[in-house]
């Protein structure tokens, strides 16, 4: 794959009366090093003049996903484990809970795929399940 890329990120968060979907897409960088493949973007926060640089680090068993500036968090996804960090964003600091049910990668020679499923807790309360996918395509 080819150090310039585009980053297209959609979600969906499971509610109980609602889907709530997100997408978002980027121009990044990406490399490998150590066998796990890292994806390098910024995130721009709807309605804030704050940007987030955002890296996508994928190993073996594991996905993280580090983000530094307007917003900061280190989200670890790790298969059948429960992770908790602190989500610290303009409107307030949050503490989060990821229950990691599925991890799927899927490699291509100018394709990345990233399949996420888990369980989201804010604040010791269950928000409900969500899933994201994360495409890394090189730049032509």
């Amino acid at each position: 794959m080819k150090k310039d890329v585009l980053v297209s990120i959609s979600g969906l968060q499971y509610e109980v009366d609602r889907d709530e979907p997100i997408e978002v897409i980027s121009v990044g960088q990406y490399y490998n090093k150590n066998d796990k493949h890292y994806i390098c973007y910024d995130e721009v926060i709807e309605g804030t003049d704050g940007v987030t640089s955002c890296t996508v680090k994928v190993g073996n068993e594991q996905i993280d996903i580090i983000k530094r500036g307007a917003s900061n968090v280190h989200m670890i996804f790790e298969v059948g484990r429960k992770n908790t960090t602190f989500y610290n964003t303009p409107y307030g600091d949050l503490q989060i809970g990821i229950h990691t049910g599925r991890i799927q990668v899927a490699e291509e020679e100018d394709k990345l795929t990233l399949e996420i499923n888990y369980g989201l807790d804010i604040n010791y309360a269950f928000i409900g399940d969500c899933q994201i996918q994360i495409k890394i395509t090189s730049r032509k």
